[in-house]
């Protein structure tokens, strides 16, 4: 198996231990010892890859924002008629999920956040702020370039106040103790889209 093969079925199998057993844990009190057993990979083969369990907590953050990504370019690129609401429904749907504290991407991202000493953790962190900011804009973009958003949005600062409402929801999760109280999910995604439309919808 080529070296690069290897790499993403140890990565993969890691992805997949680590994602089990926080479904039922918080970060906290999984080690790196149970992602090993849960894994099935010896010790020398993870220890090439992390050293650890952070970092394959960030792996979990990265993986989400390519996998929503995707799902958006794959919408586009297999839409005959580009729209609006095709990615809309995605990034609409991935925004009810933030509000789940039980939802492992917020259980990781509150963890490391309490962290963010830790330099690589900092680092880490400021590399998935960006990647998250670098996706909203590419989608903005994209929608320009199919002119089905205003061209007069400045897709830099739009990108970047969608990833702070965003990130504000998944803090929210931790915090909020009465569901009636606040906006929801679909009224923030209502705000981005009316923000986000062209004059003629």
């Amino acid at each position: 198996m080529k070296n690069e093969d290897r790499r993403k079925q140890t990565t993969e199998q890691l992805l997949k231990a680590t994602k089990e057993l926080l479904r039922d844990k918080g970060c906290h009190s999984i080690t790196l010892k149970e992602i090993m057993e849960r894994s099935g990979l010896s010790k020398g083969a993870i220890f090439h890859y992390v050293k650890t369990k952070d970092e394959i907590f960030i792996w979990i953050l990265l993986e989400h924002l390519d996998m929503i990504h995707e799902a958006v370019l794959n919408n586009v690129a297999e839409a005959e008629i580009k729209t609006f609401e095709g990615p809309m429904q995605i990034i609409a749907a991935n925004l009810s999920g933030m509000e789940d504290r039980e939802l492992i991407t917020n259980k990781v991202l509150a963890y490391l956040l309490g962290k963010e000493d830790d330099p690589e953790v900092s680092e880490a962190l400021q590399q998935f702020y960006d990647t998250s900011v670098k996706h909203s804009v590419h989608w903005i973009e994209l929608g320009q370039q199919h002119q089905v958003i205003n061209r007069s949005v400045d897709a830099n600062s739009m990108g970047e106040l969608f990833v702070l409402l965003s990130m504000g929801l998944r803090v929210r999760s931790f915090m909020k103790t009465n569901d009636q109280d606040g906006l929801k999910p679909k009224e923030i995604a209502s705000f981005m889209a009316e923000i986000l439309r062209t004059a003629t919808q």
